[in-house]
């Protein structure tokens, strides 16, 4: 590996003076909201200049744990801690008598496995990684709480982490609550990320969000725009805005800073409507009559603002239903067969999807919510009514065939939702939409929730072969099975035989 001294660094791209030990906190838990498995953090100074202070600091609040024992590996030169969200490695290599003996103490397979922070980096000479992350600690002179922190890396991806972090606390401080704890909550493939901030007691959840801009390729950005994805945080402010003022619990916004992509909401916590790893059939029958309350409601083309602004709720075209199912044929198509869709079996499939969807195009259309799955159905134990249920990630909203959210729910991605509970949630439902009005097409619904789920299904077996080749997360292949039965079920449904002949070529 190359020679990464700190004498042969680049100027510092990040220079801060903090002046007690509650800013120190601070900055370590800014730090360790942006970490990453596969980083390394070198933390250098003079004998008390506040290394183990720091990585203290930053450890305990990567864990969410004010009270995470610590030691020092000073004799045993690293101490390594298991986390749900990775493994963090401390070094302390003062006593490294030979630069060789970093290998011995597995730092390559430690970072593989997660992040590591290094105490006295200079002992290793060359053996650190390109890219990694110094942080040089220095105390000003006749000024015993005062430390200045120099960040210095070849990698520009460290400015632009800790530049956001640090923009995400200018944030907090400007709705006073810059002393805030912060955790990590989520992240996905997009720019957002949420954390939860802590203070005085009080939990909010914060989406960070920025316009997308020159940061998405040109292809990703051309395919959200046509499958109707929201490309910024006016989307969330609006559909939960809507859901909240006709009685649904959407989160509640504190505050919001829509250029910046920032906004603080309602934390409604962390359980769903699955118990011990499956459904709960009295939480999924809320969730059910929940939707049948929804569709019973007629829902707006555009939401107002507060400002003025107007968010208009896209209509999720055919043209869209169809880019999505064919996420089947980019991904999941090549994964069994080891070999790309030609043209004529593309053909094939648009045909057979246009005449699917022109069969449901008298079925009723209104707001669809998109994921409404167990992960983004938070139980809310002791509520009654319509706030038993909290409902999060709501920005991709589109006006569409309703039976789509039944299907999303019914056909539960992350969940194995058996056939007899399936077919009970239908008839709740139904039933329930039957009593609502007199008008109510149970047929024409019963085969929009074919062409839907089938739809459903397609895209999420796409997707899931999508994470697990190009974004390095296998673990997504085990949900494999569940959507292939899933699928099974769903085509065995009347009139979807032309489709289920064309899918069980594809069928392992």
């Amino acid at each position: 590996m190359p020679d990464h001294d700190l004498r042969q660094l680049p100027a510092p791209f990040l220079s801060l003076e903090v002046i007690d030990e509650a800013e120190t906190r601070r900055l370590a838990n800014d730090l360790a909201l942006v970490l990453k498995p596969g980083d390394v953090v070198c933390l250098s100074g003079d004998l008390g200049a506040g290394k183990s202070t720091f990585t203290r600091a930053l450890l305990r609040s990567f864990a969410g744990d004010p009270e995470l024992e610590v030691p020092s590996p000073t004799f045993t030169l690293v101490q390594t801690y298991e986390f749900d969200r990775f493994d963090l490695s401390h070094f302390d290599l003062y006593r490294l008598e030979d630069p060789e003996e970093l290998e011995e103490l597995g730092l390559d397979d430690l970072v593989e496995a997660g992040a590591a922070l290094i105490e006295w980096p200079e002992k290793a000479e060359e053996l650190l990684p390109a890219g990694a992350l110094w942080v040089q600690i220095t105390q000003p002179e006749e000024e015993a709480d005062k430390r200045r922190f120099s960040f210095f890396s070849e990698s520009p991806d460290w400015r632009s982490r800790m530049e956001q972090s640090l923009e995400t606390r200018r944030f907090l401080a400007s709705i006073k609550l810059g002393t805030a704890e912060r955790h990590f909550l989520a992240g996905d493939a997009s720019l957002r990320s949420f954390e939860t901030v802590t203070s005085d007691e009080t939990t909010a959840v914060l989406m960070r969000w920025p316009f997308q801009g020159d940061a998405v390729p040109d292809a990703v950005r051309t395919y959200m725009q046509t499958v109707h994805l929201a490309q910024d945080s006016r989307a969330v402010v609006a559909i939960n805005s809507e859901l909240r003022g006709r009685g649904f619990l959407a989160p509640e916004i504190y505050a919001a800073d829509l250029e910046s992509g920032f906004i603080l909401s309602q934390d409604l916590g962390r359980e769903t409507i699955v118990r011990d790893g499956r459904p709960d059939p009295a939480r999924y029958r809320v969730a059910t009559e929940l939707l049948a309350e929804m569709h019973g409601q007629s829902w707006p083309e555009t939401v107002t603002l507060e400002g003025g602004s107007v968010h208009s709720v896209p209509t999720y075209s055919r043209a869209a239903l169809i880019a999505e199912a064919a996420l089947f044929l980019d991904w999941y198509v090549p994964h069994v067969t080891g070999r790309d869709a030609d043209e004529a079996m593309r053909r094939d499939f648009e045909g057979l999807w246009q005449k699917a969807l022109e069969e449901i195009a008298d079925a009723q259309t209104g707001w669809v919510l998109r994921d409404y799955h167990s992960p983004n159905l938070l139980w809310q134990e002791g509520a009654s009514g319509k706030n038993r249920i909290g409902l999060i990630d709501l920005q991709d909203t589109v006006i569409g065939p309703v039976a789509y959210d039944v299907a999303s729910l019914l056909l539960d991605a992350r969940v194995d939702v058996s056939r007899d509970l399936e077919t009970a949630l239908f008839e709740t439902y139904v039933s329930t939409r039957e009593k609502q009005a007199s008008g109510f097409d149970r047929s024409s619904f019963t085969k929009a929730y074919g062409v839907m789920g089938t739809q459903r299904v397609s895209k999420i077996l796409g997707i899931f072969v999508r994470l697990a080749r190009r974004d390095g997360k296998p673990a997504y292949l085990s949900h494999l099975p569940r959507m292939l039965g899933y699928l099974d079920r769903v085509l065995d449904r009347p009139g979807l035989s032309d489709l289920k002949d064309w899918y069980k070529r594809f069928r392992p």
